[in-house]
């Protein structure tokens, strides 16, 4: 099968970005017309729930809001985080890449998580071009994410032929063979990309430079003058800059307009903590005043209900919004500790800024964990509320279809199988002229037995395509 012989150049054949055997390929995931026009507009849909979440930030910020939206969103960062943040110079910025977790379920597609640094832009571009040289009709097309990356970052520039410099943290050392990729195949686009560690970048007052040697992949014939930097493409979360060379510099040209960061450094629009801030009752108004009726009532029905784990004492008369046990208000969190196994339908997750808010490092599934797991983990995650807010979720199960798939340890030898697996589908949108455009879609799909879904060694991660 033509399939059997993708993905073998840049490392990333059945493998996680540190070159690892990681997954396996198999056929494309297939979309209906519906839903890939779905997927076309929800873009937009989540680029209005990020503006939407900034102005009523802004505006509890000034006091123009409840004071709880801003005072949660910034619990636990530093002051120099928050002040940033807060920047007049900053205070339309977006992400300018955005990538949902979405699942579809019984009652409908849900979105359990929202990623403005996301990591899988290389693999699924790499993925695609090379699912599209076989012969697959793949959506998005085979450049549509290099092509969707290259816009993005020259409206970013402002300019014509913007230096473009893709800075990864140590933390996020896995995702460097990938970014190499993408970064290669930006130049042969004309772009000026270049990979490179924060410690080789310099630090001027008119700005960012970079020496001309600089940059993972750049031609051995290059020998011009140092390049100014235009776009700093950030792959490293905020909760991690004392641990990144020459971090102050590097956010001191962010301030002074110097250099363009993207994802701009705002961290406020990096939180799961959000989506409980959209459910919250007493700011569905506001929210319906940012947004409008429609897209209010289409993100309701796409955003799970969450709740923050604050574990303030609640008043008497008081009652956690829309969470019962038997149809009864819950007043305490402590009720959870003790629910059986099927009751325990919930997931607990950090909100953002900590180490263990990404690659499902601190998500613990309720049911999937003994009763003293869970409530251990529960009165962990309150106690950390002071520095590390965290959220609970209600588990929702992705719905399972048949998968093909390769078995075998190389091309010559592998065979299709079929299997019923569960998928989790990560659009990418890049945001340019005002809107989120799709550039490609990544399918992962895990054993029907998986709660979790995530790349594994028996997982499948493919393109979509139409059925």
């Amino acid at each position: 099968m033509e399939v059997a012989r993708l993905l073998a150049e840049d490392g990333v054949h059945d493998q996680d970005p540190a070159g690892e055997r990681h997954f396996r390929i198999g056929v494309p995931h297939p979309l209906s017309g519906p839903e890939i026009v779905f997927l076309e507009k929800l873009g937009d849909l989540l680029l209005a729930f990020y503006t939407a979440l900034n102005n009523l930030y802004r505006q509890s910020a000034q006091g123009r809001a409840p004071e709880f939206i801003c005072r949660w969103l910034d619990q636990g960062k530093p002051q120099e985080v928050v002040r940033m943040g807060r920047m007049n110079r900053m205070r339309t910025e977006l992400p300018r890449i955005l990538r949902p977790d979405l699942f579809a379920t019984e009652d409908g597609w849900k979105i359990t998580e929202l990623d403005s640094v996301p990591g899988g832009i290389g693999l699924t571009d790499a993925l695609q071009q090379r699912y599209a040289a076989a012969g697959f009709d793949v959506v998005g097309g085979a450049d549509g994410m290099r092509n969707g990356m290259a816009h993005m970052l020259v409206e970013a520039a402002t300019k014509a032929d913007p230096t473009v410099a893709v800075t990864v943290s140590e933390e996020s050392a896995a995702y460097r063979p990938e970014m190499h990729h993408l970064t290669r195949r930006l130049r042969q686009l004309g772009v000026n990309a270049r990979l490179v560690e924060p410690r080789d970048i310099q630090f001027r007052e008119d700005g960012l430079w970079l020496a001309a040697e600089a940059g993972a992949g750049v031609e051995a014939n290059s020998r011009e003058e140092n390049f100014r930097i235009d776009v700093l493409y950030r792959f490293f979360e905020l909760f991690d800059l004392p641990n990144i060379p020459k971090a102050e510099l590097l956010l001191y040209a962010a301030r002074k307009g110097t250099v363009t960061m993207t994802p701009p450094p705002r961290a406020h629009l990096e939180e799961k903590l959000a989506m409980a801030l959209f459910h919250h009752p007493v700011l569905a108004p506001l929210w319906r005043t940012e947004l409008g009726e429609e897209r209010q009532r289409a993100l309701v029905a796409l955003l799970p209900r969450t709740w923050v784990l604050d574990p303030t004492p609640l008043p008497a008369h008081a009652v956690i919004p829309d969470l019962t046990l038997d149809g009864t208000p819950l007043q305490s969190w402590s009720t959870l500790n003790r629910l059986g196994q099927k009751a325990r339908q919930f997931v607990i997750k950090p909100s953002g800024f900590s180490e263990r808010a990404w690659g499902a490092r601190g998500v613990v599934i309720g049911h999937d964990v003994p009763e003293s797991e869970w409530a251990s983990a529960l009165e962990q995650a309150l106690a950390a509320f002071p520095a590390s807010p965290h959220v609970l979720q209600p588990f929702h199960k992705a719905l399972s279809v048949p998968t093909g798939f390769l078995a075998g340890h190389t091309p010559e030898t592998a065979l299709l199988r079929t299997a019923r697996m569960r998928a989790r589908l990560c659009p990418y949108y890049f945001v340019t002229d005002g809107r989120a455009r799709l550039g490609g879609v990544l399918a992962t799909l895990c054993p029907a037995d998986k709660k979790r879904i995530h790349g594994m060694t028996d997982s499948v991660m493919v393109p979509c395509a139409p059925a």
